[in-house]
C-alpha cells in the first residue's frame, strides 16, 4: 500500500485550532488525534465525515473540555493529519470500521460517548453496534446507519455523488463552504483544504461517497443489517441533535431513532440554524447539547 503523509508545515498556525497533535500507529498507518481535557475522564468521541477533518470540531472540544470532559477528535484514514493511502481501492467500508476500532483499542477508550455526524455516524454506528461495551451513550447529528434497503437516498445525495466522482479537482474548502450556513473566511476554507497539497491526496475523500450503501446488495449492506439488529437492543441513552437546514439528512432523525430503546423518552432536539456540517455553524451550541446530555445521563 502505498501510503501519503501531509507535510507538517501545511497545519502551521490555522485558526481556531491550538491542539496539540497527538498520534497512533495501526501497522503502517499513523493516525492523528485531538485529546484535550482531563486525561482520566471518560471520553467524548467525536467523528467527522466527509470531506472534513478534526478542524471541524474546533469550537466544541474548548467547550467539552472545559465541561470536564476528555475531548477526543481522530482523523480518519485519508483525512486531516492521518495517513493517506494513495489508491482509492485502499479505502472500503469494513477498513474504516477497522481502523477506528483498532484507534478505539490502541487508546483502549471505554465508556465512550459518541458524538457523530456524517460520515463519523456510518462507521461510529457501526462500532456501538458491534462493540456496546465500549460505549455509554450517543448523540448523532445529520447521520444515518444506511443499509440501502430504503429505496434511493434522495436527489441531494444523487447530486452530490454525481459530482464527487465527476469533477476534475474536488474543491474541499469549497464543498464545506457549500454545506453550511455561515460564511466561511479565506483562512477557514483554506484550514479545510490544508491536508490536501494535490489531488493525489484525496483518494479516501473521493471514494468515501461511492462507499455508502445506498443498494441492498452493496458490500457493506449485510454488516449494516446485523448493525440495526443491534441497535434495536441498545438500550443505553441516545439521542438525536440533527440540525433543521440540512437537505441532505435533516429529514432522518426519527428512522435513526425510532428503533432504538435509548432514544426513547430523550429530549432529542434540533438545532436551528445549522447546515449539514452543523458543528460549522452552531459549533458551542451541539457541544453543550453533548455536555449537557452527559450530566443528565450519568
Amino acid at each position: 500500500m502505498e501510503i501519503l503523509r501531509t507535510p507538517e508545515a501545511r497545519f502551521a498556525g490555522l485558526p481556531g485550532y491550538p491542539f496539540e497533535p497527538h498520534y497512533t500507529n495501526l501497522g503502517e498507518l499513523r493516525i492523528h488525534y485531538v485529546d484535550e481535557g482531563p486525561p482520566d475522564a471518560a471520553p467524548v468521541l467525536m467523528l467527522h465525515g466527509e470531506p472534513s477533518w478534526s478542524y471541524l470540531y474546533r469550537t466544541m472540544i474548548p467547550v467539552l473540555a472545559d465541561a470536564g470532559q476528555r475531548a477526543v477528535a481522530p482523523d480518519l484514514v485519508g483525512f486531516g493529519r492521518s495517513d493517506k493511502p494513495a489508491q482509492r481501492e485502499d479505502y472500503t467500508y469494513q477498513r474504516h470500521v477497522d481502523w477506528m476500532r483498532g484507534f478505539i483499542e490502541a487508546l483502549d477508550l471505554r465508556d465512550i460517548t459518541l458524538a457523530c455526524q456524517d460520515w463519523g455516524g456510518l462507521i461510529g454506528l457501526r462500532l456501538v453496534a458491534e462493540h456496546p461495551e465500549r460505549f455509554a451513550r450517543v448523540v448523532a447529528a445529520n447521520t444515518m446507519l444506511s443499509t440501502g434497503d430504503d429505496g434511493s437516498p434522495g436527489p441531494a445525495f444523487e447530486q452530490w455523488l454525481k459530482f464527487s466522482q465527476e469533477v476534475p479537482e474536488l474543491p474541499i474548502g469549497g464543498i464545506l463552504q457549500g454545506a453550511t450556513t455561515s460564511e466561511l473566511s479565506p483562512e477557514v476554507m483554506a484550514a479545510y483544504d490544508a491536508p490536501f497539497p494535490d489531488e493525489s491526496y484525496k483518494a479516501g475523500a473521493r471514494q468515501f461517497p461511492a462507499l455508502v450503501p445506498i443498494r441492498p446488495d452493496d458490500p457493506a449492506s449485510e454488516a449494516n443489517r446485523r448493525a440495526w439488529e443491534s441497535l434495536r437492543r441498545f438500550e443505553k441513552p441516545f439521542l438525536t441533535a440533527f440540525s433543521d437546514k440540512d437537505p441532505v439528512l435533516g429529514h432522518l432523525a426519527e428512522r435513526l431513532r425510532d428503533p432504538i430503546p435509548g432514544a426513547q423518552g430523550q429530549p432529542h432536539t434540533t438545532i436551528e440554524g445549522g447546515g449539514h456540517f452543523l458543528q460549522e455553524d452552531c459549533g458551542p451550541e451541539l457541544a453543550r447539547v453533548v455536555a449537557d446530555f452527559i450530566a443528565r445521563t450519568k
